[in-house]
């Protein structure tokens, strides 16, 4: 039989990092010693007073349906979140919990965006928002960047991106897949473009808690009224919390954006689960003791993997200042990043995302959300390498 295949699903291009991740476990099933630097997710457990949150919901029987946008109680601690550290004033109706950040994100897009509107993507981008665009028959605008600026678009390309059809703007600070973060300065200069066109900002802030080197993030929607009319905030609780598998995200917006997202979501997924959501107002009211300990460790393999890159033959690096990715030029070894990472993985059983997942062909993905042995083994296979691209 034939099968038709809608449109919108044959345009999509599969997750890159999600294939990757899964090649080089199949691989480490196999017994290879593959070591893996794609992964988006911490290594470190989910704090145990989280975890006791959901064992004690389901314990106590807490397995069925709630409201579908989330429980009350979750969505008041996230506006509670919000109010406390970002200045910002929410109502607990104006937010949606979801299942996970992802999906906060594709949420915002279908409420938002139809067919004809167009979305300004800067690159390198998180390689899900062009998909998502499109998914929901809108086009993706995408601006280039590079090293040298840091990865980051000026207030003066934004504006020359847009046009009568630009429906929203995508900005994510801190970036993955970069590490690079916008000053606050830099993000009202956006900011003001986006409120003086008329355009809505969807800002990505799900590594707000990821800082190093004394960078600081200032949420978009903090610096006027005109700001937070503009902007829907998407978050969630796989990064700062490591809770990746446990699917729950949520998004801050203006009345009448939240209220059509509550119905697209009230017919696609229902609610988030159940005791994953008591788990979250564990995350959000409960002791945040682990998160300095977990930044004094990224910060240490951070700054190994970033001195030891910029030693290897045709790699050079800048520096994150957030999340827990590097994203190396790999242009001097004369390939381009999928067959880079291609035979990286078959030669050195090393897992890397090729950039061009992410809108950047000279560039691969490293996660440091891997243990200190592990980069260092890794790094020591990618130097071996790239001394043998160049003999």
């Amino acid at each position: 039989m034939m099968y038709k295949i809608s449109q919108r699903a044959a345009v999509l291009s599969p997750s890159l990092t999600l294939a990757i991740d899964s090649k080089a476990k199949q691989m480490k099933a196999e017994g290879q010693d593959v070591v893996g630097f794609g992964a988006g997710e911490p290594d470190f457990d989910t704090p145990q007073h989280i975890k006791d949150a959901a064992i004690k919901a389901l314990n106590e029987g807490f397995t069925k349906y709630t409201p579908a946008s989330g429980t009350p109680e979750l969505r008041q601690a996230v506006a509670d979140k919000l109010k406390r550290e970002n200045g910002l004033t929410y109502k607990a109706s104006q937010v949606i919990i979801s299942c996970g950040g992802k999906h906060s994100c594709y949420n915002v897009i279908l409420a938002t965006c139809e067919e004809g509107d167009e979305v300004i993507i800067p690159a390198p981008y998180w390689l899900s928002y062009p998909e998502m665009v499109k998914l929901a028959g809108a086009t993706p605008v995408i601006i280039q960047t590079s090293d040298r600026t840091e990865f980051k678009i000026t207030a003066e390309q934004l504006r020359a991106a847009i046009t009568p059809r630009t429906r929203l703007f995508i900005l994510n600070s801190p970036s993955n897949p970069t590490g690079s973060i916008y000053t606050p300065e830099e993000i009202k200069a956006l900011g003001d473009v986006c409120v003086e066109k008329g355009v809505l900002i969807m800002s990505d802030e799900i590594y707000e808690h990821l800082l190093y080197d004394g960078a600081q993030h200032k949420s978009v929607a903090s610096f006027s009224q005109a700001h937070y009319e503009h902007t829907i905030i998407v978050h969630g609780f796989a990064k700062a919390w490591s809770m990746t598998g446990w699917r729950l995200g949520f998004c801050a917006a203006p009345e009448p954006i939240a209220k059509a997202i509550d119905a697209i979501q009230s017919h696609s997924t229902s609610n988030p689960t159940s005791f994953a959501q008591k788990g979250g107002l564990a995350a959000l009211t409960g002791p945040q003791d682990h998160l300095p300990k977990w930044l004094e460790e990224f910060s240490k393999r951070r700054a190994y993997a970033f001195e030891r890159l910029n030693r290897i033959p045709g790699v050079s690096c800048v520096n994150a200042k957030g999340a827990f990715y590097l994203f190396p030029n790999i242009s001097g070894t004369g390939l381009k990043s999928t067959e880079f990472c291609a035979k990286l993985l078959e030669q050195e059983k090393v897992a890397a995302v090729p950039g061009i997942a992410f809108g950047a062909d000279d560039y691969i993905r490293l996660s440091y959300a891997t243990s200190m042995a592990n980069i260092e083994k890794g790094l020591d296979r990618i130097e071996k390498f790239c001394i043998a691209l160049k003999k």
